[in-house]
């Protein structure tokens, strides 16, 4: 059996699960291992330098893959705003027809897309944001939980609470995302209405993946318990892996009245850049979410996504007999 749900039919995919955009991670050879098992590749736009930059690595991505994959552009608070315009020009022009959008006022940004044919994915972490990307023309919601690696929001809602809530309320197909990294949260997010899931650190941690072999290996070693929030006292939250640098960011913060000046040096996007690269995992900030608490293994894109939908079929098939219930019909009177 296979899982076919209004994602795989909109993104002509064939299992419901998309890799989500991460920053230095969401490159060419990664992004095509995802789509070439079945999933949804997406290359992150801003891990590449200029428009021009990711121009080039749709190209290479092409090369390697004949399957659909999208582009993600996530939307930063910044003094100095990239072109966003200028990567989304880009993207349309060399074919891309899928995106992956996050992030503040995504508005002209969708009507871009829509106005050229494309399919939109918008990640929100609060039902009222996903509703207002609904109005927007989004074709499919990614709903992020507090789980999740990177930014959660400042609501610390919880995915349980959101899928449910995104069951009832949304209109277009949604998927979850955050704290799945197996079958088990994937066969949960489908029976909460979610159709299909969006996975992150568990992508990280995969043979293709292009982070160094000690960063994966430093995930396969932790537990949920080994992220940290920084930013807090900035209301621009973030979940990173906890180590020495986020650590001192965080009692930064505790003292009061910390300013993002204060903090700069130490989350400076070269220095996480830098752990990925040279394999030192308190170099400088990278995101992670509890679900490496999960992730014991680092397996082939391949080999990861069958076994997802594999196990997920399963378990679909017998969710009574998992949960040790028996369900009988009642005798009639």
């Amino acid at each position: 059996m296979s899982l076919v749900t209004p994602v795989t039919e909109l993104l002509g995919i064939r299992v419901p699960v998309v890799q989500g955009g991460m920053q230095w991670v969401g490159v060419p050879k990664l992004v095509a291992a995802v789509s070439e098992a079945g999933g949804l590749g997406v290359l992150t736009a801003l891990t590449q330098p200029s428009p021009e930059a990711l121009r080039v690595a749709i190209r290479e991505t092409k090369k390697l893959t004949s399957k659909p994959f999208g582009v993600n552009i996530t939307l930063l608070p910044s003094i100095t705003p990239p072109d966003y315009p200028g990567y989304a020009r880009a993207a349309v022009e060399e074919g891309v027809r899928i995106f992956e959008t996050a992030g503040n006022n995504p508005g002209p940004l969708i009507k871009y897309f829509k106005e050229n044919n494309c399919i939109v994915i918008h990640k929100c972490t609060a039902i009222r944001h996903a509703k207002s990307a609904e109005r927007h023309g989004v074709d499919i919601l990614s709903i992020d939980g507090f789980e999740c690696a990177g930014h959660p929001g400042e609501d610390d809602i919880g995915g349980l609470v959101l899928l449910a809530r995104a069951a009832r309320e949304l209109k277009v197909p949604f998927l979850a995302s955050g704290g799945i990294a197996d079958a088990r949260g994937f066969a949960a997010a489908l029976t909460l209405g979610a159709a299909g899931v969006n996975l992150g650190t568990r992508f990280m941690c995969t043979v293709e993946s292009p982070i160094h072999q000690n960063i994966k290996e430093k995930i396969v070693a932790s537990t949920e318990r080994d992220t940290v929030h920084i930013f807090r006292t900035l209301h621009n939250t973030a979940r990173v892996f906890k180590n020495k640098i986020s650590m001192e960011v965080v009692k930064i913060e505790k003292q009061g009245n910390a300013k993002f000046e204060d903090i700069k040096d130490l989350v400076s996007g070269e220095r996480g850049r830098k752990v990925y690269e040279l394999g030192d995992p308190d170099y400088g900030i990278w995101t992670a979410g509890i679900v490496m608490g999960l992730i014991d293994d680092i397996p082939t894109c391949k080999d990861l996504v069958e076994r997802l939908e594999r196990e997920t079929v399963e378990i679909l098939q017998s969710t009574a007999k998992l949960a040790g219930l028996e369900v009988r019909q009642k005798a009639k009177l």
